[in-house]
């Protein structure tokens, strides 16, 4: 069973009051969570990675749960992604780690939410900042929803580290008008509309 110690975490919170064009009935709110654990991979090759995934649960779990008390509880909460960062000594293939720890939990955690998690993948240093894409919780195809947020650490990740995220949003881009599925016309049964 790997082991994966947790050096740090870091939430991030921003309310986008405006954009252009009138101001919002309400500000549109997206928040990070990010914790830099350990590489128990780094520097060598393991043929079988994929079991270490459960070992990685309980940490998308303690972070969903902060990630929805800094986005002010669960209502309304629309809009999911995740990203994974290795650091020197790593690969890109154990930040894919990521995958069912991270959108296992908020998925477990938000109800209903059927559509993909996007996520974002890469390699790189202390400092190194990446773009975790956004995407609505029921409905791929809910372009409103389309976006990203920038997080990273200004320490991490060390070399043998690794850096995950999950990152939640309430509410479409502000003033959205390019088409597509409309958040009230969602249907929710297969993920895509």
């Amino acid at each position: 069973m790997p082991d994966f110690p947790l050096r740090k975490t870091m939430i991030l919170i921003e309310d986008i009051h405006h954009e252009g064009g009138p101001p919002p009935a309400l500000p549109r709110r997206r928040a990070a969570i990010l914790a830099v654990v350990k590489n128990p991979f780094a520097g060598t090759y393991t043929e079988d990675l994929q079991s270490a995934m459960d070992d990685l649960k309980p940490l998308g779990l303690m972070m969903t749960d902060r990630l929805i008390e800094a986005m002010g509880g669960i209502k309304g909460i629309d809009g999911y992604g995740k990203a994974g960062l290795a650091g020197e000594g790593g690969e890109l293939e154990h930040t894919a780690l990521w995958h069912v720890p991270g959108g296992y939990a908020m998925r477990e955690r938000l109800g209903a939410a059927r559509a993909i998690v996007p996520s974002a993948m890469k390699v790189g240093g202390p400092g190194t900042r990446i773009d975790v894409p956004l995407g609505h919780i029921n409905a791929a195809y809910v372009r409103s929803h389309f976006d990203a947020m920038e997080v990273g650490i200004p320490d991490g990740p060390r070399a043998g580290e690794l850096l995950f995220a999950l990152a939640m949003s309430r509410g479409g881009r502000i003033h959205h008008r390019m088409g597509g599925l409309a958040v009230e016309d969602v249907k929710g049964e297969d993920g895509l509309r």
